[in-house]
């Protein structure tokens, strides 16, 4: 770990809000009301765990032209689209796949964005070794793989030095929908955990293990929290 993080006399306050399922919309409105509270110091780092219904979202460098079907192919199959300002290109998020939005300050974990996507990478990473499976980076694409095959899509942005966005760790999708696109405006193919062990994982199992291979990276000490609660207290 850098010297920053070692130099810390104890971890740093973390609250976990879990979603559930939720529409895409909710939980982007809830990104930004948590991102302004963090701005003004009102609330600690807090990370979401959300399972979306089905979506595609485009990122600053996508583009639509990378759904491969038409609007009443989407309508059919229930999947909405959101051009969003996190960076990366299109990705789909729905059910089967742990999302998780961390908003945090990054001035508390030494004001680097390329460390910050690399930590994300890496508790996914530690996440899958724990499970028995190899992951690993490919240079200029943000993710994890396992034998060229996604895995995990990251997509993140920053105002005031606040995150938004974050990753999404594919557990047991639909990749029928992700045929739909091209996933990060590439030719690639997505997999899930449960294609790659013998004994399925649940979301709430995948969870528990990502969580805990993110709290050393960042030094956090999570508490969990309920949504309406935790706004009530701070607004």
């Amino acid at each position: 770990m850098t010297s920053w993080l070692k130099s810390r006399e104890k971890p740093l306050q973390a609250v976990h809000l879990a979603l559930g399922r939720a529409g895409y919309a909710k939980s982007y409105r809830l990104q930004h009301q948590l991102h302004a509270l963090r701005c003004q110091g009102k609330i600690p780092d807090t990370i979401l765990t959300v399972v979306h219904d089905p979506v595609f979202t485009i990122g600053r460098s996508g583009s639509r032209a990378n759904i491969l079907v038409s609007p009443e192919v989407l309508t059919e199959e229930g999947i909405s689209v959101y051009e969003v300002e996190r960076g990366g290109d299109i990705t789909y998020h729905g059910p089967g796949q742990l999302v998780v939005y961390p908003i945090i300050d990054l001035r508390e974990q030494g004001r680097d964005l390329k460390r910050y996507i690399r930590n994300l990478e890496q508790a996914v990473i530690d996440c899958l070794e724990e499970l028995g499976i190899v992951g690993t980076r490919r240079p200029e694409f943000p993710g994890v793989w396992v034998d060229g095959q996604k895995i995990a899509s990251i997509g993140v942005y920053v105002k005031h030095w606040v995150t938004l966005h974050g990753l999404a760790l594919n557990v047991a999708v639909n990749k029928a929908h992700f045929g739909l696109i091209n996933p990060c405006g590439m030719e690639i193919e997505a997999v899930s955990l449960n294609d790659l062990l013998e004994e399925a994982v649940s979301l709430k199992q995948a969870v528990a293990v990502l969580l805990s291979k993110m709290e050393p990276l960042f030094g956090w000490q999570f508490t969990k929290g309920e949504v309406k609660e935790f706004l009530q207290e701070r607004t």
